[in-house]
């Protein structure tokens, strides 16, 4: 059960709080925040705090921030005297209605519709990201933290102590990480997430980012989730796990004999539907340089066993059956990108299709008579455009937003003389 407000005003009082973050995320998944003091929380809770959203879209100026008092986490990196506290928010308009814009309410609605049909669903983050050295006017540089490679320990793995007190924040937070470990790029590391109820996850997935770059940052380091920051090294992944159960029952199993039929229609339905979405998963320039390299995929297509496939079902001996979507990457927006993969395997349910997962189990196929997932961002671009499945998942607001995005950062891109500089000045020190 949430707390109420007055339980959340009393713990604001006796715990020396001075600053209240209220966060939310844009159309991009960058995660923006108003700090208001103690005394305005009251008109929070009841009145919303206004702001100017022309910024974030250009229907819409004013916007209302309305704390979601069930995300109260406190700022372990922040002063212990005078702390600062945190929750998300909802966006509504003055009026007090919905913004159809709130990426974050979007997926709300979305999952307490699909539990109005007896699905229930938990999703989980593996994150990768780079660790870089500062230089000696604490600037980043692309020189990697260490020489470690996959699973390394000290001394080679020079960054365990970043990612210890990465994930001591992370658990004080209540943000719930699973494992870490050093990944197979010089200074690159991956911080694992506990499943959880889906908006939560993609709450997680959106301040983990800042909770990695401000340790990093309190260790003379620079932490960058840049898809393909280092051209002859591995890129770094977000892969996305979903445990889903239709009436208390799961609908996944770790082999073709105890995979319902329901699992296998869901899994078809995101293979049918990935490369429609892919830009939503894969939403820069850069994204599309780590296809196919290392472990990270470059077809439609699926395995038991094999780590470098679209979507990997895990033995998951003393675990819920879960599928992994292993395309996507830290640049994506969580909310938008969790609800498009559940609406596609919805989808494929509803449509009581599995022929593309039985088809692909049977036939013995190569990697390469599987269709490829687009190679760059304008040809995922190009196949969302013309989606009739995006258009009916998302709102008016949400999908005029994120196209004129694409469509802007392509332009820039194609006229970019040089575009490896183009992706380092937009990318590497924001993403």
């Amino acid at each position: 059960m949430s707390p109420a407000p007055k339980e959340i005003l009393r713990f604001v009082e006796e715990n020396d709080v001075k600053f209240i973050r209220l966060t939310f995320s844009d159309m991009s998944g960058n995660l923006k925040n108003i700090a208001i003091m103690p005394d305005e929380l009251p008109r929070a809770f009841s009145y919303g705090i206004p702001f100017d959203a022309s910024s974030f879209s250009e229907n819409c100026s004013d916007l209302l921030l309305f704390p979601d008092i069930s995300t109260l986490s406190v700022l372990p990196w922040r002063p212990k005297s005078g702390r600062v506290v945190r929750f998300f928010c909802n966006l509504r308009n003055p009026d007090g209605t919905n913004y159809a814009g709130d990426i974050r309410n979007e997926l709300t609605g979305y999952i307490n519709s699909l539990r109005l049909d007896g699905y229930s669903c938990e999703m989980g983050t593996k994150c990768e990201f780079y660790l870089f050295d500062l230089n000696e006017k604490g600037e980043p540089t692309k020189i990697p933290h260490d020489t470690g490679s996959y699973l390394d320990v000290a001394p080679l793995d020079k960054c365990e102590n970043a990612r210890r007190e990465i994930c001591l924040s992370l658990e004080e937070m209540g943000m719930n990480p699973k494992s870490s470990c050093h990944k197979h790029g010089p200074g690159q590391n991956e911080i694992e997430f506990r499943e959880n109820e889906p908006v939560t996850a993609a709450d997680n997935m959106v301040h983990y980012k800042t909770v990695v770059k401000s340790i990093a940052a309190q260790n003379g380091l620079f932490a960058s989730f840049m898809p393909k920051p280092l051209p002859n090294e591995h890129g770094s992944a977000l892969s996305i796990s979903l445990s889903l159960k239709k009436n208390g029952e799961h609908i996944f199993g770790d082999d073709p004999e105890n995979m319902s039929h329901e699992g296998k229609c869901f899994i078809s339905g995101v293979l049918s539907r990935i490369r429609e979405i892919t830009a939503f998963l894969n939403p820069t320039t850069n994204s599309y340089k780590r296809f196919g390299i290392g472990y990270a995929p470059k077809y439609v297509n699926w395995s038991f066993e094999n780590c470098s496939q679209l979507i990997r079902i895990p033995r998951t001996a003393g675990t819920a059956p879960k599928i992994e979507i292993r395309s996507a990457d830290a640049c994506c927006n969580p909310y938008i990108a969790f609800k498009l993969i559940l609406a596609a395997g919805i989808d494929g349910i509803r449509s009581d299709d599995c022929s593309l997962l039985d088809s692909t189990m049977k036939s013995g196929k190569t990697p390469f008579e599987f269709q490829p997932l687009p190679s760059s961002l304008e040809e995922a671009f190009a196949t969302a455009k013309t989606s009739d499945f995006v258009k009916a998942s998302l709102s008016d607001e949400i999908v005029r937003n994120t196209f004129e995005t694409f469509s802007k950062q392509i332009q820039e891109y194609n006229l970019a003389h040089n575009k490896d500089e183009f992706e380092e000045r937009l990318y590497f020190k924001y993403i």
